[in-house]
């Protein structure tokens, strides 16, 4: 997914005090943003000229303290062809010296009333997102309880009328049949639709329908962080499954481990009911409470008293 800066004047709620359409269209190639520091200084030797420029009260404040003639020289060699915008932060005052550089540079400069840390945080956080490389996944995600839980199987198994039914119980559809998932950082992974499906569930037999217009918005969500997978698969007597939950299966995606938990699917049986408890099962995992463990104890404690008695 590419990012321009008018793409992020309109997510940051950036005013922009120079700008032409065309400059406003300039794509955004990286999520780093700089603050400069030694090229105050006319220290050049590293510079990244195509990161996001942001000055906060530090850099502006040392600016001003500069002879107009130095302040226009500065500003002027941090303006290169590839640099995206440059922002100031707090509704500092802009100098006369940077819209000048800017116009003949051709870059955008854009003011934002947030503090600077909180809006380095903010931007830094959404170009992460839609920067970051997405991975295409056969599945269904769904929002379970505020949970991602990513839903796949062998084709036909029924992924997409559990995930249906899992509407009607009141959790909400992410994503169809491809999910785009992409790693915010190494333990973290989200999902999304890819745009041609969003909202949108291919059912056999029924066709294609829109989740949004038939149960209402609060039934889909735009994204989701994922959280566990659930590999649905044909119920075989000789198969092995697990039984007691201390199975620890787990699927890589975009360099992030996920959980996973296979459940067999057979004539009769609730999936979604399934799927809803192992969501819930695992969400308890994670706060500490472990059913099988408990299960564990109480038999090693059965186990001893009987031993005792026997004695």
């Amino acid at each position: 997914m590419s990012v321009t800066v008018r793409m992020l004047v309109d997510r940051i709620k950036l005013d922009v005090v120079y700008g032409t359409d065309q400059l406003l269209t300039k794509k955004i190639t990286t999520s780093d943003i700089s603050r400069p520091g030694l090229e105050m200084t006319g220290y050049f030797d590293y510079y990244a000229p195509e990161r996001i420029q942001l000055l906060g009260m530090k850099e502006w404040s040392y600016l001003t303290q500069m002879t107009s003639h130095n302040r226009y020289s500065v500003l002027k060699g941090m303006f290169q062809p590839q640099t995206p915008a440059i922002i100031v932060a707090r509704n500092l005052a802009i100098p006369e010296e940077m819209i000048q550089a800017a116009e003949e540079e051709g870059i955008a400069v854009l003011q934002s009333h947030v503090p600077t840390s909180r809006l380095s945080g903010e931007m830094s956080w959404y170009l992460d997102s839609c920067l970051a490389e997405r991975t295409s996944v056969h599945g269904v995600l769904m929002d379970i309880y505020g949970m991602g839980v990513l839903i796949q199987g062998d084709s036909g198994i029924g992924k997409s009328e559990t995930g249906l039914e899992l509407v009607k119980r009141g959790h909400r559809l992410v994503a169809d049949d491809r999910v785009d998932v992409y790693a915010k950082d190494e333990e973290t992974l989200w999902g999304e639709p890819a745009e041609i499906l969003r909202h949108l569930l291919e059912i056999r037999g029924v066709g294609i329908i829109d989740v949004m217009s038939l149960y209402g918005a609060s039934a889909v969500k735009d994204s989701s962080q994922v959280q566990l997978a659930i590999y649905l698969e044909n119920f075989e007597r000789d198969k092995v499954f697990d039984r007691l939950g201390n199975g620890n299966e787990e699927i890589e995606l975009s360099g992030v481990k996920l959980p996973r938990i296979r459940i067999p699917v057979k004539t009769g049986r609730n999936v979604s009911v399934v799927i809803e408890a192992a969501a819930m099962n695992y969400r308890a995992k994670q706060m500490g409470y472990d059913a099988t463990q408990t299960f564990e104890d109480r038999l090693t404690n059965l186990i001893n008293r009987n031993e005792v008695s026997d004695d």
